[in-house]
């Protein structure tokens, strides 16, 4: 009894940074946020996303649902650049035979969707919406790891590294497109300052002095510059994980780049994901798709892209690799498990949310896209839980990438999460 209050913050934090306390975290805060701009009361909703604070010599006067979408979710996009750069140099993406097939299934989730989305708007004759393109390639890694481990708990882990692996791919893609087909005029002087940030910070992190108070400065430094130069300031993020290295050095027990993902994750959980979700699932139904055909064929067309154009990208391309090369699926994983795991990258939420915020001018069409995102999400989200939990009860084989060798050994999903 005594020693309870010691270990508290420590079983606080492990729970905080399970991904099922994060899935729920995100489904509570989105749907507060869609009873309230539903209800009776949702001006208060809009006046309250809509409030502007900062200071605007800085040009930082933002509204708080700018915040949470050009600030918070930086926070998110740090662990994502943090886990991207272990997966890299000591996880799943170091050996690229092993890496391939997710890095291709992870391709043709994001093409697919694109193609099915650009189908949809084109043959409705709205031109005027194909900015919106990149909606449906998202993943949501933290939401779609939560479905799996609530649903999945009973599969080989070897499911988990190989959606971990397409999701943080699909991560990276979507970053690199915010970057590209996104970002409007840039200025480079900012743009070079903020560069210049991220090397001091990397420079840092790699040195003996490497410290929380030093490194959070660079960090602000960093966003504030790569927001002052026109590029989506989430980018930020990304890029200062990439620089934290990720093998132990001067005597550590563990990499930096571990250690601070494990800092940072209960943060971009608790606070940063949820309240992201809360400004940008506020979405009054029925106004988005009744005002127009053009927001109507948004909606199709993301909600198609989500459902069909994910499960149909990630399924047909590791269906033809491993048809056509002698490239093979990780031991453990069979092309049976790919139906939920398609599904699963189906859940675009975060990002797809993000992105529809950059797409259009045009009120109704952003309304109709983040009200398909979350339909997308909430569909593929069931569709691969009701798959997941058929694809446990059934037994599995002893050779399931069928590459002739018996696969080995594979704890549980749920064994892995328990040792978070």
């Amino acid at each position: 009894m005594t020693h309870a209050p010691a270990h508290a913050p420590s079983r606080f934090r492990t729970w905080i940074s399970r991904e099922t306390t994060g899935g729920a975290l995100l489904i509570a805060a989105a749907a507060v946020a869609l009873g309230w701009a539903n209800s009776p009361w949702r001006d208060s909703y809009d006046a309250v996303s809509s409030t502007v604070v900062g200071p605007a010599a800085w040009h930082l006067d933002l509204s708080l649902a700018a915040w949470a979408a050009d600030g918070l979710l930086a926070v998110f996009f740090l662990t994502v650049g943090l886990e991207l750069k272990r997966e890299i140099v000591v996880g799943a993406l170091r050996d690229p035979r092993s890496a391939a097939v997710p890095v291709v299934a992870a391709v043709g989730g994001m093409a697919v969707p694109a193609l099915v989305y650009l189908a949809v708007v084109l043959g409705a004759g709205n031109d005027a919406a194909t900015g919106g393109w990149a909606i449906p390639t998202a993943t949501d890694i933290a939401f779609a790891l939560a479905v799996l481990a609530v649903f999945g708990r009973g599969l080989p882990v070897a499911i988990r590294t190989f959606l971990l692996t397409l999701a943080v791919v699909d991560d990276l893609l979507a970053i690199i497109v915010i970057a590209v087909f996104y970002t409007g005029s840039v200025s480079l002087g900012a743009l070079g300052l903020a560069l210049l940030s991220v090397v001091a910070f990397g420079a840092l992190a790699r040195s003996p002095y490497a410290h929380p108070w030093l490194l959070a400065p660079l960090g602000v430094a960093a966003w504030v510059l790569m927001h002052a130069s026109g590029v989506h300031a989430t980018i930020a993020g990304v890029l200062l994980g990439l620089t934290v290295p990720a093998r132990a050095m001067d005597g550590e027990p563990d990499d930096r780049a571990h250690r601070y993902e494990h800092a940072v994750r209960p943060w971009s959980t608790a606070l940063a994901l949820p309240i992201f979700a809360f400004f940008s699932a506020g979405v009054t139904l029925g106004g988005g798709t009744d005002g127009a055909a053009g927001a109507s064929a948004v909606f199709l067309a993301v909600t198609l892209g989500l459902v069909l154009g994910k499960v149909t990208g990630v399924l047909g391309s590791v269906a033809l690799v491993t048809r056509l090369s002698r490239l093979r699926l990780p031991d453990g994983v069979g092309m049976r498990d790919l139906l939920p795991v398609g599904l699963l990258a189906g859940i675009g939420f975060t990002v797809s949310l993000l992105i529809t915020e950059l797409s259009f001018d045009d009120d109704a069409m952003t309304a109709a896209a983040k009200a398909a995102v979350m339909a997308g999400t909430a569909i593929s989200a069931v569709a691969a839980a009701l798959l997941l939990v058929w694809d446990s009860r059934r037994a599995r084989g002893t050779d399931m990438n069928e590459d002739g060798i018996p696969d080995s050994p594979q704890p549980t999903i749920a064994e892995a999460d328990d040792h978070v």
